[in-house]
């Protein structure tokens, strides 16, 4: 049997599901060492979160470098109209979320550290094809593949991610690697601006070249990555022994003793665990305030360039000008999300950062000048940024049962996602350099979504009075999100 049979054979006895509260599952029995368990943890952020980033960075980059491309002469060599490129983004958007939740489904079957890599070998492959399109026709199928390729990678990502860390160390993983979304719109913008020089070379378009490279940056990637992740802490072969085994209990600890990660290791697929899902509050509440939060970051990544470019600068200088705002951005992604781990909350957190997006959209939808609108898409950016590692590990956390897990984070994800709806179409050309109905749609979208996150709050806070006063003794033993010992994250 080779390595590769016997780390995806490992990965079928992993568990994935957490019976107790964040405050349990931070204190690691006494048995731990602590110097071994900063050990694992080390090894752990830096052999598998980089990955995780550089894989994440390139689905960013291959996503949005159709708004560079356009700044480049897309849109005038394959004749096509504004109207026409919006239904290419919408395309993308359709494909990418109707793959989420089967993606998610089969992971464990696949096994992450095949699917992964995989995901980001073909989109990389189908990105690059992007840059020998010659017609509207060709440009809405290469979309509609790279979004169906693309859409498994992010919930994909969160549930490994919930396999291998505890409950309380998600928010600044995920945070770590979603850093690397917001850095890909400042780099993005720069290398887009280094490889518009080859305009020319090959008989192709700075634009062609654009999606060729970066294409063939992600192709390289997941085949990298194919040979470096691991499915889990079981199975990570840069473990020493007594390192491998410290990971393991780390995660059963959580469980307190009630076997939460033993009956995941026999847990077979069940359509009552995905109904379980479906059917879930705090998924419709966080999903729909995530709606607004993409929305707003899907519309800003890709149509910040031309909004500075339609406040007075040239193409060149609006790739150089967008890279300030997502620099700030990652900077207050990093400290949002350590400050949900630290102190054990997720939707109190996006209380309190989603108003700083919705400051700069009031502001920038009724402003003129020039040096404001600059200005608040610093607010813009940090707000929506800083706002999803909270969203996405709260429904992670707050979900136990790896079926019930895999649906709700893709489910989420696939109703966020829909906001691609409305960032492809609120900010046409004819509405600018002012966008008053693009920031304002976006504006209302976020204020509602403040309103959603309040009341996930409060939901969740009334489950765990429902559960200290009895009313979910009668499902003690359950082992899954349920049990009165497992208690929701506010």
């Amino acid at each position: 049997m080779s390595e590769r049979d016997s780390d995806q054979k490992l990965s079928q006895t992993e568990g994935t599901e957490e019976l107790e509260s964040v405050e349990k599952a931070e204190t690691p029995p006494a048995e731990f060492n602590s110097k071994l368990e900063r050990r694992v943890l080390w090894k752990l952020d830096t052999r598998i979160l980089p990955i995780l980033a550089l894989l994440f960075l390139c689905s960013f980059f291959d996503r949005t470098n159709v708004g560079n491309a356009r700044l480049y002469g897309l849109e005038d060599e394959i004749h096509i109209t504004d109207h026409q490129y919006d239904t290419g983004l919408a395309v993308f958007y359709a494909t990418y979320i109707f793959g989420e939740i089967p993606s998610n489904l089969i992971l464990k079957k696949v096994t992450p550290s095949v699917w992964l890599p995989c995901l980001a070998f073909f989109w990389g492959i189908v990105a690059m094809s992007t840059g020998f399109i010659k017609s509207f026709g060709h440009f809405v199928v290469v979309r509609a593949i790279l979004g169906l390729c693309e859409g498994g990678l992010l919930p994909g990502m969160i549930l490994y991610l919930s396999s291998i860390y505890t409950r309380g160390e998600l928010a600044i993983r995920i945070g770590i690697f979603y850093t690397s979304a917001s850095l890909s719109g400042a780099f993005s913008g720069l290398l887009a601006r280094a490889i518009s020089e080859l305009g020319g070379r090959g008989g192709l378009s700075s634009w062609r070249w654009i999606f060729i490279i970066f294409g063939l940056l992600s192709a390289t990637v997941g085949f990298t990555a194919f040979w470096l992740l691991p499915n889990g802490v079981a199975s990570a072969k840069f473990f020493k022994p007594e390192e491998r085994e410290c990971a393991i209990k780390r995660l059963h600890a959580q469980g307190g003793g009630h076997g939460g990660r033993e009956q995941e290791e026999t847990e077979r697929f069940a359509w009552s665990e995905v109904a379980r899902g479906v059917f879930n509050w705090q998924t419709w509440l966080s999903a729909s305030a995530y709606f607004g939060i993409l929305s707003g970051l899907y519309s800003f990544g890709l149509f910040l360039p031309t909004i500075i470019k339609d406040m007075g600068y040239t193409a060149n200088e609006a790739q150089l000008w967008s890279v300030i705002p997502y620099a700030v951005a990652s900077v207050a992604t990093l400290c949002t999300a350590y400050l949900s781990d630290h102190f054990r909350v997720r939707g109190i957190i996006m209380l309190c950062s989603l108003p700083i997006a919705i400051v700069g959209y009031a502001v920038i939808a009724n402003t003129h000048i020039t040096s404001v609108k600059y200005g608040m898409t610093f607010l813009m950016a940090t707000g929506l940024y800083s706002s999803v590692p909270p969203v996405l590990g709260w429904l992670s956390n707050n979900s136990a049962g790896h079926y019930k897990r895999a649906t709700t984070s893709a489910l989420q994800l696939a109703i966020a996602n829909a906001g691609g709806f409305v960032a492809v179409f609120i900010y046409p050309k004819s509405q600018g350099p002012q966008y008053h109905n693009g920031h304002t749609i976006v504006l209302s979208l976020l204020t509602a979504g403040w309103f959603l996150v309040l009341s996930n709050v409060l939901y969740c806070w009334k489950v765990n009075r429902d559960k200290a006063n009895g009313k979910y003794d009668k499902y003690a033993g359950y082992k899954d999100d349920r049990d009165p010992t497992f208690k929701l994250v506010l």
